[in-house]
């Protein structure tokens, strides 16, 4: 970038594109070095000729151009204009054909956007906009085309060629070379065009979709990983039914095709016809991968399908809609994967995501709406803001309207919009069009950034046999939004009796019950709900399953959430009422407390270990404490080290005064059968490993750990047994960690397992081991993969570690500028501890305070890495 200032974009300032791109056809003669790019395209006018002749500006960046020919005749250096970011051509005509020729260096691209080279492999990334970074284009999402497509390369180097669409032509040509050409006869923008070349596996099936058409499958590897496929096979195959049959979307073209590449800066991309994905949701067998890789592999390719429809044939018209197709493809692979396992616990997992991350940043600097209005730049916004709370935001539409509804919604938008790029509006109007409703008032969780709170008070009228519960909301200030206009939040609820039963409901006005939980839609300030006929006081459930992403101040006491932790039918508040109980006592413990074990709390934590009536995997939830992040958030100082040390006292406890039931437990779940990749299967190995966890904090049982990781015939048990042990820094850790490193280390994803659970050990000398960790030979900076297992799993996943040390802030600043360097996006993702440096003490606070300027001073910073410090710095 240049050493100016990065200017912001602003939603107000959209306009249309002033140019159509009516087809474009590429060819790339593919070399590691020197790539070559030829672009034909045809341009039509997007306005009235007659107004007068409007410059044709496409970008592009890190390009050699070679030459520009316009309608056939060669456009000398007059003819153009060319900038570091820019090719404008002053006057063309309202209809041309232009032709640009570039040249690029795929090897020596490691910001890992746009043609890159991975494991000798071609590859490309170009969400949000990469497509720049490999031709002159209007890189825009609402500029949608047809792409024809010919790859050219060594046959022998290269014998897969591949491109979005279907193969139409190949053939061979002189010097060893080969060529495919294909044609994807869907619009798309830039974004989503792929290109992968290599020598790879092609697993290979078909889908049979609900007209009867045959869809070939394929999935490419690198050679030796064919049998780590299996899984993601199926799942492709899972999620391609499941859509069908819950919305009603079928495949539209004859070939998938899914590639797994080492070096990818995120999870996946959804490029129609052809997904790229980083290997790790991809590549699985027992052996190797945990029963929460399998869950997340089978997870993310939903996602990356169903957004074949909420995403590519409806795509987003501007980046700040970024969140109309991810938000509503993370709902829907969110309904997909708690019909797959655990409803319950597919809810839970996603809460504790919110809670303990996207709450955070909604309270850091870098607070956003769902859909900002404006950016520096736009790969910091792939937020949890952006998946997780817009996912949240459908999911309260879908409660609204329910599920009938919600699907008339859906059939209507993909309808009325398929093939063209609209905006989040146009989402919430098909819903309301479909179904006569005004969502109006809904608009604000688009608009408005920061966490909404509803505090709830309770009156009960023995006399009248009334309930009143009064909901009040507001939301804090966040960065350019003083004021607050009042949000509609759907507020699940059931009224429980002393002995634990939903009671009829019938509010006020009404002239009979009408069952046992409600929706009550929270539009004002603050609203009174009256029930009738409630014959003694109850316990109120509120927010059920999670039906808003709120912060709720229920104003229960110690004994009302333990009654909830008993006696809850919902199984999320259930759970929910057991971490709010244990977070008051941790909170408690650190404010001094005496150091002693809540009575409550540990009775209710009895009860559940030993109701072998409950989802193994609903005991394993209820029975594991608040993370650390989640009580950091929950405090107006940070102190790290305090909430460690006040959570492990209760972990402790807890495991000293429960060790028979939980050996009983921990004995009573061992699985004498072979691995399965199926929901109970997998509850009962997450329930014995969370037992394992607690016991080996204790005197003597470091052995059963250790006797679990040399007998584990699956990677789930194996590393439960060795996070457990190297956590703890138990008897034999060291043993197991170079036992595990001398039979994985030629394997890169368990590679990073082994480092992760080093860098996450909260243990005092963390800096050190990781500083170690940084200096050994597989250790690279180039894999974003390996950053995060290192760098990341220490200063995100190991708070205790990270902030016990002063200089740890300097060690993570020095690590962002050699990043920037190489990789902006990892760079700026690496910054989030940094960020909050106003939540800590004084001299954690200045030590921060001081590394974030001293990144900020470094020559020719990425606009990544800029945007984030210099807001953390302004707010």
């Amino acid at each position: 970038m240049s050493e100016s200032q990065p200017q912001a974009v602003y939603l107000k300032d959209y306009t249309a594109p002033d140019y159509r791109i009516e087809t474009i056809n590429l060819r790339f003669d593919l070399d590691p070095e020197a790539t070559t790019v030829t672009s034909r395209m045809e341009v039509r006018a997007n306005y009235d000729p007659a107004e007068g002749r409007r410059p044709f500006v496409l970008n592009g960046q890190e390009l050699e151009l070679v030459s520009v020919s316009m309608d056939h005749d060669p456009v000398g250096d007059e003819g153009y204009e060319i900038s570091d970011d820019t090719l404008v051509i002053p006057h063309p005509p309202a209809h041309f054909h232009l032709e640009v020729v570039t040249r690029i260096n795929p090897s020596a691209n490691t910001a890992l956007e746009g043609l890159y080279v991975s494991g000798g492999n071609f590859c490309t990334q170009c969400e949000a906009e990469g497509f720049r970074k490999i031709t002159y284009f209007p890189d825009r999402p609402d500029v949608m085309t047809r792409f024809t497509t010919t790859v050219v390369a060594d046959r022998k180097e290269y014998p897969v060629l591949l491109s979005n669409g279907d193969r139409i032509d190949s053939g061979e040509l002189e010097d060893g070379r080969h060529y495919v050409t294909w044609h994807d006869p869907s619009l798309k923008p830039s974004y989503l065009f792929a290109l992968v070349a290599g020598d790879l596996a092609c697993i290979a099936d078909h889908f049979t979709t609900m007209s009867g058409k045959e869809v070939k499958l394929e999935l490419y590897v690198q050679y030796g990983n064919e049998d780590k496929t299996e899984h993601a096979m199926r799942s492709l195959k899972k999620a391609m039914r499941w859509d069908e049959e819950v919305y009603g979307r079928e495949y539209d073209l004859n070939t998938y095709m899914i590639v797994a590449v080492d070096d990818f800066n995120m999870g996946a991309m959804e490029n129609k016809g052809l997904n790229i994905f980083n290997s790790r949701f991809i590549l699985a067998k027992p052996e190797t991968a945990t029963d929460m890789d399998f869950v997340n592999i089978e997870g993310v390719i939903a996602h990356e399908y169903f957004h074949n429809w909420s995403g590519n044939r409806v795509t987003c018209r501007d980046w700040f809609q970024l969140s109309l197709k991810e938000g509503f493809t993370v709902f829907r692979d969110s309904q997909f994967t708690a019909d797959m396992t655990s409803p319950a616990v597919k809810r839970i997992d996603d809460v504790s995501l919110l809670r303990t991350r996207q709450f955070a940043e909604d309270a850091g600097p870098m607070a956003h709406p769902i859909r900002p209005d404006s950016y520096v730049e736009i790969n910091n916004f792939y937020t949890l803001t952006i998946y997780e709370k817009g996912a949240e935001v459908v999911r309260m539409i879908h409660t609204l309207l329910g599920p009938e509804r919600f699907r008339k919604g859906s059939d209507l938008y993909f309808k009325r919009h398929d093939g063209q790029a609209v905006t989040t509006d146009d989402f919430v109007r098909a819903m309301e069009d479909a179904n006569g409703v005004d969502l109006s008032r809904f608009s604000h969780w688009y608009e408005q950034a920061g966490t909404p709170r509803v505090e709830v008070e309770r009156a009960y009228d023995a006399a009248a046999k009334q309930y009143r519960l009064t909901l009040r909301q507001s939301c804090p200030p966040t960065p350019g939004q003083p004021e607050k206009a009042p949000c509609q939040i759907p507020v699940k609820t059931a009224l429980l009796s002393r002995e634990g039963a939903a009671l009829p409901l019938r509010l006020a006005g009404e002239s009979q019950a009408g069952g046992s939980e409600r929706v009550l839609v929270l539009n004002e300030p603050d609203q009174t709900f009256i029930f009738e006929e409630i014959p003694a006081e109850p316990v109120p459930s509120l927010l059920r399953a999670f039906s808003a992403p709120v912060k709720l101040e229920g104003g229960y006491s110690d004994e009302e959430l333990a009654f909830l932790m008993g006696n809850e039918t919902d199984d999320f508040n259930r759970w929910d009422a057991g971490q709010q109980l244990a977070l008051r006592v941790i909170v408690r413990l650190i404010e001094g407390a005496p150091r002693e074990l809540d009575r409550g709390l540990s009775a209710a934590f009895g009860k559940i270990l030993a109701d072998d009536r409950l989802d193994p995997a609903l005991v394993a939830e209820a029975l594991a404490l608040p993370p650390e992040e989640y009580i950091a958030e929950c405090m107006d100082e940070v102190d790290p080290l305090a909430i460690h040390e006040a959570r492990q006292f209760v972990r402790i406890a807890l495991a000293e005064t429960h060790h028979e039931a939980l050996a009983a437990r921990y004995t009573a779940l061992a699985d004498p059968g072979p691995y399965r990749v199926e929901a109970d299967a997998m509850g009962r190995r997450r329930l014995r490993n969370a037992c394992l966890a607690y016991l080996v904090q204790l005197e003597g049982e470091s052995e059963r750990a250790f006797a679990q990781y040399e007998a584990a015939g699956n990677m789930t048990d194996s590393m439960a047994a060795l996070v457990a042990l190297v956590h703890n820094a138990a008897p034999r850790y060291d043993e197991a960690l170079q036992h595990f490193y001398q039979r994985w280390h030629e394997d890169p994803l368990v590679l990073d397992k082994w480092f992760a659970v080093q860098a996450a050990a909260p243990a005092p000398g963390a800096l050190e081991r990781v500083r170690k960790l940084l200096d050994h030979p597989d250790f690279t900076m180039r894999n974003p993969n390996r950053v995060r297992s290192v760098i990341g799993a220490f200063v995100m996943r190991n708070p205790a570690g990270f902030h016990r040390d002063l200089a740890a802030y300097t060690f993570l600043a020095d690590q962002i500028i050699s990043l920037d360097r190489l990789n902006p996006q990892v760079a700026a993702r690496m910054l989030d501890p940094l960020t909050r440096w106003k939540r800590y003490d004084e001299s954690r606070r200045n030590v921060m305070k001081e590394e974030l300027e001293r990144i900020l001073r470094v020559p020719r910073i990425s606009s990544d890495v800029y945007e984030v410090v210099s807001k953390s710095l302004a707010a």
